[in-house]
């Protein structure tokens, strides 16, 4: 004979006919159970009445309760209907908006009900019905704890799904911003779920995904920095939507601008990338994307800065013309290109010194540690094999716009 579990003595068949009875004498008490329940969970919390119309709570509680009550009278080994209904349930209060705690206090408070309920029908009585109830407690708080976990496991599980698929639409409609769909009221849409103003100063920061070494110690340098960022991973690239707000711990400033920007990114930022200019609202990001995209292909290869568009007009307009920009180069530089390399390179090289030299044939020369005046012959020499004087302001534009393209087009860079 097998002897009591945890020193407490078996419930036998005639045990299990009394707490059969005294559920059953229960159950016509019902609704007036669910009516002191809910009574008790409105009291407890206004949510309750706000996720639900009364009726539907009404109803489901009733269903919750009478299968609970029917639950503590059957054996062991009978189908956990308690559960099932528990695991549904738990799945739709995630789906209404439910508070997780509120679920549980839902349980625990119907249990409650019942149990007193119960003992209250056998008290003074039924003294032998009185005792097996009291024997059957730990059974019966059992039962209401696994019906609370197994309603929140479901809850949590749902709730991480419409998460997940929350997160999916949301990025769909940053994507089709980007892309620059137009569809009525999907600005609004995206304001709302993102949570960021529909008009207001945004500019877009794309940026080339060569290299992710301190991509993400980036990102949360950048989102402390007074910023908004949204960030979104594409094949070839990164794109950042950035709302220029007023900066961390300037109460009242202005809100930031490009140069704000552009002085955050540089330094921190694993280039190269190009930055739009300011757009007025959500609904311009697809045209601010493109222009920002623009920006980095202003970028030559090897460089690893953050450049603006409107800094870098000229090179933006030779490399949007990739056929024009071809003609440019061959009309102008056909000549210096044919030459051999080593003399290809030290022209071309002193040309861009020059450049960045402002016209400084002097500062020029000190940068490439020759003598000035090489400096002017190799210009001179310049100027007779493209046929253009770079005194005469329309030239230089053409000569200066085709070493960008050649940088730019061709992947060349002055040795």
């Amino acid at each position: 004979m097998t002897g009591p579990k945890n020193g407490r003595r078996p419930r036998t068949g005639h045990d299990w006919k009394l707490l059969k009875e005294a559920c059953t004498a229960l159950l016509p008490r019902l609704p007036e159970l669910v009516e002191e329940h809910l009574r008790q969970l409105t009291e407890h919390s206004s949510v309750y009445g706000r996720v639900l119309p009364y009726d539907q709570q009404w109803r489901e509680a009733e269903e919750a309760m009478r299968i609970g009550i029917e639950t503590i009278s059957a054996p062991r080994a009978s189908p956990r209907r308690d559960l099932e209904y528990a695991e549904e349930a738990g799945r739709r209060r995630a789906q209404q908006g439910l508070p997780l705690d509120l679920l549980v206090h839902s349980y625990r408070n119907a249990g409650y009900l019942v149990w007193d309920s119960l003992l209250e029908g056998a008290a003074g009585k039924d003294p032998e019905k009185l005792r097996v109830l009291m024997r059957s407690a730990t059974m019966v708080w059992s039962a209401v704890d696994a019906q609370a976990a197994v309603a929140s496991d479901a809850y949590r599980a749902t709730e991480l799904e419409l998460r997940r698929r929350t997160d999916e639409q949301l990025q769909a409609l940053l994507d089709a911003l980007l892309e620059g769909r137009s569809a009525p009221g999907l600005a609004a849409r995206a304001a709302a779920g993102l949570d960021l103003p529909e008009r207001g100063p945004y500019a877009v920061v794309v940026l080339r995904v060569d290299r992710r070494d301190g991509r993400e110690a980036f990102h949360r340098q950048i989102q402390r920095a007074g910023f908004r960022f949204i960030w979104r991973m594409r094949t070839d690239c990164e794109v950042g939507v950035v709302a220029l707000g007023t900066a961390v711990g300037e109460p009242g400033g202005e809100p930031g601008g490009l140069d704000d920007l552009a002085g955050l990114l540089d330094g921190r930022c694993p280039g190269p990338g190009g930055i739009s200019p300011v757009v007025g609202g959500l609904a311009e990001l697809g045209h601010a994307r493109r222009l920002a995209e623009l920006a980095l292909r202003t970028c030559p290869p090897g460089a690893t800065g953050i450049v603006r568009l409107d800094q870098r007009m000229p090179t933006a307009l030779v490399v949007s013309q990739p056929e024009l920009a071809e003609r440019l180069v061959t009309g102008v530089l056909g000549e210096v290109l044919a030459l051999e390399p080593a003399d290809r390179a030290v022209l071309l090289e002193t040309l861009d010194a020059w450049l960045a030299c402002e016209g400084s044939a002097g500062r020029a020369a000190g940068r490439l540690y020759c003598h000035r005046n090489t400096v002017f012959n190799r210009l001179r020499r310049l100027e007779q094999l493209t046929a253009r004087s770079l005194a005469r302001p329309r030239d230089l534009v053409e000569v200066a716009l085709a070493v960008e393209a050649h940088r730019l087009t061709r992947g060349a860079r002055p040795a």
